[in-house]
């Protein structure tokens, strides 16, 4: 199976994401890292990503031939970070066939009614967790 993590600014969320999808997937699966700039590409490069893209027309291309895509609520939302996230972009998210896992990490003061306020890791660890029971439950395809 592909699973994608896609990220911006930094690629703080993106790396932990990489790095913990490596650990708790193992080899059997390819890591897709999408950044929506180089910097946070490559951070998840470094963090060992399978294969890696950058930009808008990288992230619209690749989420369609991916299972699992893992970011942050952000990356539907045009317009957030910092305007790195494109109309484009959200929508080829939104409309890609794969299962999407999105932490409700935002900063478009959005409030999501029923996400209960987790830390950063609780949040990380809890969507490792449902990836890893994505993966396991899917069948080849």
């Amino acid at each position: 199976m592909r699973v994608c993590v896609i990220d911006g600014r930094g690629g703080g969320l993106g790396c932990r994401l990489v790095a913990g999808l490596q650990t708790e997937l193992g080899r059997d699966h390819s890591i897709v890292a999408l950044g929506t700039n180089e910097v946070a590409a490559e951070a998840m490069r470094k963090a060992g990503a399978f294969s890696v893209g950058v930009g808008a027309r990288a992230i619209t291309q690749t989420v369609q031939n991916v299972d699992v895509i893992v970011t942050s609520l952000n990356l539907v939302l045009p317009g957030s970070m910092l305007g790195e996230v494109t109309p484009e972009i959200a929508r080829a998210i939104l409309d890609a066939r794969a299962k999407k896992v999105l932490l409700p990490v935002n900063r478009a003061r959005l409030e999501i009614v029923g996400a209960e306020d987790r830390t950063l890791d609780a949040l990380i660890a809890r969507s490792l967790s449902r990836v890893s029971v994505l993966v396991g439950s899917a069948r080849p395809v």
